[in-house]
């Protein structure tokens, strides 16, 4: 705990930062036709070449812009700039959608004078429609990065399908007496249950790291902030975190050697975990945002398992809707968790109520454990008594909104 408070302090948090907020980034994001009238096509680009890792989400089904993405990082660990479009997501679309993301690529390499294995591709939307290639084409063309914030709004736009909110979150530190920002924007709000990334999340930052650091830091930093949330149990076929980092801060590489390294990955942490956040909160239909933090299991990845196992509940989520204290809901998804658990031992609180307490049910008071649950955000201790893990998930409450949006998704 010394050592968290140590790192949160060394950390801060830039207030109307953005994706651009790191030196040497720009962005933009135009209406090209794909959408009706909202925003939908975007590009964040670097002015030199940035050292670049991502995840993916483990579909069987990986959209094309995947495919090519990956193609581009592994060339030479190295991106410039990320063409985004909403709408559609270029996901079952078989060698035509192929052919597509790399004609993405094409255009935007050639519109900026790049290499094309410096040009990242994501998309998001419905599945299994084929991307309009003229419109894409003419928008690419109009496509004008700069560093304004309202070039870093338009971008966030530009990315949104059914999220009711813009996601961005940024942070500073000192390292090695250089001052390194990171900065990110994201967007998801159905179709929410990563593994190894979430909808999309793009981070910058000028940082000096080398790939396979970079590489290194972002997997960690993954699996405890986008891989603890849930929306709705479900996953993405384009589900995509990619960062860049164009070393412009000029501080002296990082690496797990060097003497700041945690304190890096402790800030990449903040960042992504802001953005996760930001997502759970915003999930279709939703009203609460719900956080859950287990303390005493065996093992850290044990408390990521049961902390995301409840906020993924079905019966958690509808009671939490309904403001009702129902700690049995809690106790169910604990016990089907594949992590170990002493049942005699395990205790619930929803925030400073004590709800049950080493396997025994507590009095508390319905009327301040209602009155607690409407709060928009909800939190849950539980407390396993068996071991030193620690994790914390995040979820939303799932409400009759939840069916309206999603039973006319395409309509």
């Amino acid at each position: 705990m010394a050592l968290l408070q140590m790192e949160e302090s060394l950390v801060n948090k830039i207030e109307n930062g953005t994706v651009i907020t790191p030196k040497g980034f720009k962005a933009d994001g135009i209406h090209i036709g794909l959408r009706h009238s909202k925003k939908d096509l975007g590009i964040i680009f670097s002015e030199v070449p940035a050292n670049s890792a991502a995840v993916y989400t483990q579909s069987h089904f990986q959209a094309a812009p995947l495919l090519v993405t990956q193609q581009s990082i592994a060339k030479e660990g190295k991106l410039q700039a990320v063409v985004v479009n909403s709408a559609i997501a270029n996901a079952c679309t078989g060698e035509k959608g192929l052919e597509d993301a790399n004609e993405m690529r094409k255009l935007c390499a050639n519109k900026f004078s790049l290499s094309e294995h410096y040009v990242a591709v994501a998309s998001t939307g419905v599945i299994g429609e084929y991307l309009n290639m003229d419109l894409i084409s003419k928008g690419i063309q109009e496509l004008k990065p700069g560093a304004e914030t309202a070039s870093a709004d338009s971008f966030e736009q530009a990315i949104l399908t059914t999220d009711l909110v813009q996601k961005n979150a940024c942070v500073q530190v000192e390292i090695d007496g250089k001052t390194v920002t990171i900065g990110g924007a994201s967007k998801g709000s159905g179709m929410i249950h990563p593994n190894m990334a979430t909808m999309l999340g793009f981070v910058t930052t000028d940082a000096a790291i080398d790939t396979a650091s970079l590489h290194e830091a972002l997997r960690e930093v993954t699996n405890q902030s986008f891989n603890q949330i849930t929306v709705d149990g479900e996953t993405s076929t384009n589900d995509m975190v990619l960062v860049m980092a164009n070393g412009l801060a000029e501080n002296q590489p990082l690496n797990s050697s060097h003497p700041q390294w945690d304190t890096f990955k402790f800030a990449l942490k903040l960042v992504s975990e802001e953005l996760a956040k930001q997502i759970a909160k915003d999930g279709e239909g939703a009203t609460r945002l719900i956080e859950v933090n287990v303390c005493g299991a065996e093992s850290e990845k044990d408390a990521r398992v049961i902390s995301k196992k409840i906020v993924g509940s079905n019966l958690v989520k509808t009671a939490v809707y309904g403001a009702d204290a129902n700690w049995g809901r809690i106790i169910g998804a604990i016990g089907h968790s594949d992590a170990a658990v002493d049942p005699s031992k395990v205790s619930v609180y929803l925030k400073d109520i004590c709800l049950f307490k080493e396997g025994t049910p507590q009095s508390f008071s319905e009327e301040d454990a209602t009155k607690y649950l409407q709060n928009k955000t909800v939190v849950f201790d539980i407390f396993l008594n068996i071991g030193e893990g620690n994790g914390t998930a995040w979820g939303c409450d799932l409400t009759y909104d939840y069916v309206k949006i999603n039973a006319s998704y395409r309509t």
